[in-house]
């Protein structure tokens, strides 16, 4: 399989030494597959959940969004069927008692592989989950000679479904307390909105919901960083459409997110789409937007067809109606729905991922490189780092107004200390687009010194001018 280990574990470090990801609670050896966001990593990805906000509830005239509790009566998920059926096939290893997810398992050994003997294992492990063959699974890992990480054995279980709710307890006094679930999914919140959101909003079929919002599954493996965790986030649309139409939907919302994707100028050879092999029982039509990550392409967004499910199983479990009339063709019925849903966490890996760089800068005369995140502009943590060349003459009042004048508009770094160059070589770190240096010449003529990240190219240009060159880079 196609991977670059070294880039990512190169990535991972980044993330915790320029102050983007923190493993949890690190000071007490950290919890397994939980994150912290740091700096400038919460600075990343409320810039990437503001992108996606905007194109989803202020681009579109017809879906608004919401925010729904993460706690949610426990007859939801018995409705939505997360109760009976939200489980992954799992399986033990008797020498370590680890255990794993089993189609984790074998995409890890399948990694280990040439690229055409792994995409023929894991063509065969689909066609096996397909058809919920617990037995021909476990015979895949056996005669592939998979081991487990930690005996080096393949002394295996048999395997068996495993329910990924983690559950909790409502209520002041133990023996009086309910069980409910935190939420493995935000798309609940939203479905059983549906009503109190169409009436007063006054929508009309078609229309949508958005909502961002935690989410939390217990992965028995999670793995590749926040690729996989336990706490995550999750960008969710659930656009409800008449009946019938939903084909001609589910292609439009397709290309519409795929565009999405691509506006951030990401190289389309990076992106493709995967149909499902195995469809959700409640599902006509689901496809995965995938990006080549350093470990291989997956999934990153979902675009799925869920037909009237939804309402219908809340409708049938609640014992309230839950429909629409349709003045168009005067009509009562129960909206299908198209569901976009985007990890949060992933987009944030990708953006990374997409826009690290080890770049040799070396000349005859002199060694040098760089490590520079090329983010775009819209969503860098800092846009600005304004730089005094001294730290007197009156630089770094010049300086400190510029930064007055901007911090209303967007987010700005000032910094003093260290000659020009390791300046400019951390902000490149952080993806800052913009450095601008106060030199003894602004004093002058009033112009300062504009580096551009990507290109490290430096020009002349009006102090008044800089807040506007950098507005017209991240609208």
């Amino acid at each position: 399989m196609s991977t670059d280990q070294n880039k990512f574990q190169a990535i991972i470090s980044h993330c915790k030494e320029y102050g983007f990801v923190f493993q949890s609670s690190e000071i007490y050896d950290g919890l397994s597959a939980v994150y912290d966001y740091g700096q400038y990593g919460a600075e990343l990805k409320k810039n990437i959940k503001d992108y996606w906000w905007k194109s989803m509830t202020q681009l579109h005239e017809n879906i608004v969004g919401i925010d729904a509790a993460i706690f949610m009566h426990p007859t939801t998920w018995k409705a939505s069927g997360h109760v009976d059926n939200f489980s992954d096939p799992m399986i033990d290893n008797r020498d370590s008692n680890k255990r794993y997810r089993v189609d984790h398992l074998i995409e890890g050994h399948a990694e280990t592989l040439p690229e055409a003997a792994g995409n023929a294992l894991l063509a065969q492990m689909d066609e096996l989950l397909k058809e919920n063959d617990f037995a021909g699974l476990k015979s895949l890992i056996e005669e592939n000679k998979i081991k487990c990480s930690v005996s080096g054995t393949v002394n295996w279980t048999e395997v068996r479904q495993f329910n990924l709710m983690f559950s909790t307890q409502l209520g002041s006094v133990t023996e009086e307390a309910s069980e409910i679930f935190l939420r493995p999914e935000t798309a609940q919140g939203i479905f059983v909105n549906f009503l109190n959101v169409q009436k007063t909003g006054r929508m009309k079929v078609p229309f949508g919901i958005a909502q961002i919002g935690k989410a939390f599954r217990n992965e028995i493996v999670a793995r590749q960083f926040i690729f996989r965790m336990r706490e995550f986030e999750q960008m969710e649309m659930q656009f409800f459409v008449r009946p019938g139409t939903q084909q001609e939907w589910y292609e439009k919302w397709k290309e519409e997110r795929m565009q999405w994707h691509l506006s951030l100028g990401t190289d389309p050879a990076k992106y493709h789409f995967k149909d499902h092999i195995k469809l959700a029982h409640y599902a006509d039509a689901a496809v995965d937007i995938e990006y080549e990550f350093p470990f291989g392409f997956k999934e990153v967004e979902g675009i799925h067809s869920r037909t009237d499910f939804d309402l219908k199983q809340h409708q049938e479990y609640s014992k309230k109606k839950i429909q629409y009339f349709d003045t168009e063709i005067n009509q009562n019925y129960v909206p299908y729905v198209i569901e976009t849903s985007i990890g949060l966490d992933r987009m944030f890996l990708l953006t990374i991922c997409n826009a690290y760089e080890e770049q040799d800068l070396s000349t005859p005369e002199k060694q040098d490189s760089r490590v520079v995140l090329k983010l775009p502009a819209k969503l860098a943590p800092v846009k600005l780092a304004v730089f005094p060349l001294t730290k007197k003459d009156g630089l770094p009042e010049i300086a400190r107004e510029l930064m007055d004048g901007c911090k209303p508009y967007f987010h700005c770094f000032y910094e003093e200390k260290d000659a020009i160059g390791r300046r400019y070589r951390r902000q490149d770190a952080i993806g800052t687009p913009f450095c601008v240096t106060i030199d003894h010449q602004t004093k002058e003529d009033g112009t300062v010194t504009i580096r551009h990240r990507d290109s490290m190219e430096q020009e002349r240009v009006p102090l008044s001018e800089v807040r506007n060159i950098v507005l017209n880079k991240i609208m």
